[in-house]
């Protein structure tokens, strides 16, 4: 006959605790979202597609910013992290507290008005904006943010027009409401948009 075994009632309490605590610390996790970059010390004056002078991060105060890091040239990924942001934000239900923002690392070629086409073409809510600015303070913010380039071709035709593509860094990332970049995943790929969503829902509710 199989005698059974009896844990004695205070380490049973201590075992229940345990397994109480690492609930609590699992849950917890969820929403322990570690600071990549802190960009309160940190100031941008940039432009929108509208030519409207955009200041970051002290315009996006109070609400979360989806960031994607694009070129109009680009040949293939760029236009898929375009698309990304935009099924973030329909995924998301267009929310009013969450700003989305595709930032051109190209600034000689992407002005403002090059931008606004860029926005028309692909048909994004007003609540994406896309930005440029100075070379030199576009070129801070990309070393602010670690989105790096590197010219991979250039030439010149024979109208005189010069042509030149980048390889560069593949990122969206998402800053809280205290201006800090707290997630940051590749902006291309397709699984990016639900695992985004899903970190914002967590984080807004």
């Amino acid at each position: 006959m199989n005698t059974p075994i009896k844990i004695p009632i205070k380490s049973s309490v201590i075992l229940w605790l345990v397994l109480l605590s690492l609930v609590f610390t699992q849950s917890a996790c969820m929403d322990d979202y570690k600071v990549i970059e802190d960009m309160n010390d940190t100031s941008f004056e940039l432009l929108n597609q509208d030519s409207i002078k955009v200041r970051f991060p002290e315009d996006f105060r109070g609400q979360y910013v989806v960031l994607g890091f694009v070129y109009t040239n680009c040949p293939d990924i760029c236009p898929l992290i375009t698309q990304n942001l935009i099924k973030i934000q329909k995924d998301l239900g267009y929310p009013d507290n969450v700003q989305f923002l595709g930032i051109s690392f190209d600034p000689k070629r992407d002005t403002p008005d090059v931008l606004h086409r860029y926005k028309e073409v692909f048909k994004v809510n007003e609540n994406v904006n896309f930005l440029t600015g100075e070379p030199i303070i576009v070129q801070n913010f990309m070393d602010s943010v670690r989105v790096r380039t590197q010219e991979s071709m250039r030439k010149i035709t024979e109208s005189g027009k010069e042509i030149y593509f980048l390889n560069h860094s593949d990122k969206i990332m998402v800053m809280n409401t205290k201006g800090e970049i707290i997630i940051e995943y590749g902006g291309s790929m397709p699984s990016i948009p639900s695992l985004i969503v899903q970190d914002l829902q967590s984080l807004i509710q």
